[in-house]
């Protein structure tokens, strides 16, 4: 399993998203003291009923704890937007 599988894989277990998109941005930081050491930069589009009343710190957490030691251990930088399914509906 690579690396998105498995971000892909610990967020739909954890948050159960209506809504989930992860790429791999690492190419685009070749070279970059951060990916050095093979960890890689992400993005992801989460959309969970999970994040309904939380402020965007609370949203992020919950990303991170869905993510465990990847965070440490595959994952150097990782860029989030966390909505709520109505949020998403909306445009935000």
């Amino acid at each position: 399993m690579n690396r998105v599988e498995q971000i892909r894989a610990a967020l739909l277990a954890a948050l159960a998203p209506k809504l989930l998109e992860v790429e791999d941005d690492s190419h685009r930081h070749a070279g970059h003291a951060g990916a050095r050491d093979g960890r890689g930069h992400f993005n992801v589009v989460v959309v969970s009923e999970v994040f309904a009343g939380k402020a965007p710190l609370a949203r992020h957490r919950a990303v991170y704890a869905a993510l465990g030691t990847m965070m440490e251990t595959d994952i150097h930088a990782l860029s989030i937007k966390a909505l709520t399914p109505g949020e998403h509906a909306g445009g935000a």
